[in-house]
Parts: structure tokens; C-alpha cells; sequence
């Protein structure tokens, strides 16, 4: 075992036993690491901070279950990506519009003819515009390209059909595009 997990598994100990101190320095440690993942998930960065700091809470409440298998980071930002997904989900009502599904081969045909040049982007760039997304264009795009989850998988987690997920991972593409899009030439 690295001296680096061994040190994780030791701090995740202590932080489970009260420890305010330990707590305070796994803050630290990932609130760096974990804010560019509530970020993808939030419409502004107070809401990413909002995210953070619920799933941070969530994370203190559950660390006794951490057993020291797998990375303390992976165990952590799946805490994030579940918190932030489970505020979708209990916001859902409010936001989510389910468009009519037209016709979604056409939209999957869509994606293939777009084979443009590539263009460089900052990482910054990107989250900024995927915050102009919908709330239920950026979830699916979301858990579809960062969290590499299938479309039934989408559907299962959000409470949606599978033609819905497709649906909004192509639109969330499209529209992802042309706020880059106009980002850059305007």
C-alpha cells in the first residue's frame, strides 16, 4: 500500500472518530479537487459551493463507511456527483421540461455529420457554457460524458424515458456548441 493511501485511510480514521482537525484538512485537501465537479452540475459557482458544501457534510456523515478500498478522492467525488445529481432530481419538477421526441435518430444522425475542426479550448471555457445549459440538458450531458454513464442508466438515476436522455444529450451538444460557438467569434 502507497504511504499516500495509507495516510488517506488514516486521515478518513480520524475524521470518523470527531476528529475536527482531520476534518478541516481533508477540506482542504480536495475542495480544490471537487469544486470543478459541482461546477458541471451548477448553473453559477455559489451553487457549486452550495453543492460542495452539502455533499462535504454528506461526506463526514458516511466517512465511518469508507473501508480504504479504492481512492479516497473516487469515493469523495462520487459522494459529489450523487449530492449534485439528488438536488437535480429534487428540483426536477420545477425545471424539467420534457420536450417532444421528434425524432431521435435524427438527432443521433446529427452528431455524426459534425465533424468540424478541432478547436482549442480552455477548460474554464467549457464549464462556463455548459452553465448556460438547462438544468436537464447539463445533467444528462453530465452523467453521459463525465460520469460515463449509458442513456438507461440516465434514465433509471433522473426519473426520465430513454429517448429523453438521448434527446437532451444531442440538444445539450448542440446548444453546448453554439454558446462555444458564438464565445469564440463574438
Amino acid at each position: 500500500m502507497s504511504s499516500e493511501k495509507s495516510e488517506f485511510i488514516e486521515l478518513a480514521r480520524l475524521c470518523a472518530s470527531g476528529d475536527r482537525k482531520a476534518q478541516e484538512k481533508l477540506y482542504r485537501l480536495f475542495y480544490g479537487r471537487m469544486l470543478p465537479v459541482c461546477m458541471r452540475y451548477a448553473k453559477d459557482s455559489e451553487l457549486a459551493k452550495d453543492l460542495l458544501q452539502d455533499a462535504f457534510i454528506k461526506v463526514f456523515s458516511k466517512i465511518k463507511s469508507y473501508d480504504g478500498v479504492g481512492s479516497l478522492e473516487g469515493w469523495i467525488r462520487r459522494i459529489m456527483v450523487n449530492n449534485a445529481i439528488d438536488e437535480f432530481r429534487k428540483k426536477k419538477n420545477d425545471f424539467f421540461l420534457m420536450e417532444s421526441i421528434e425524432n431521435v435518430s435524427d438527432a443521433e444522425e446529427e452528431e455524426d455529420v459534425d465533424n468540424e475542426k478541432e478547436i482549442k479550448l480552455k477548460a474554464s471555457q467549457v464549464i462556463e457554457a455548459m452553465q448556460e445549459l438547462s438544468p436537464a440538458y447539463r445533467a444528462v450531458f453530465n452523467m453521459f460524458v463525465f460520469e460515463e454513464m449509458t442513456h438507461a442508466q440516465i434514465a433509471e438515476k433522473l426519473g426520465i424515458s430513454l429517448g429523453s436522455s438521448k434527446s437532451n444529450l444531442s440538444k445539450a451538444k448542440r446548444n453546448l456548441k453554439n454558446i462555444l460557438s458564438k464565445d469564440l467569434l463574438g
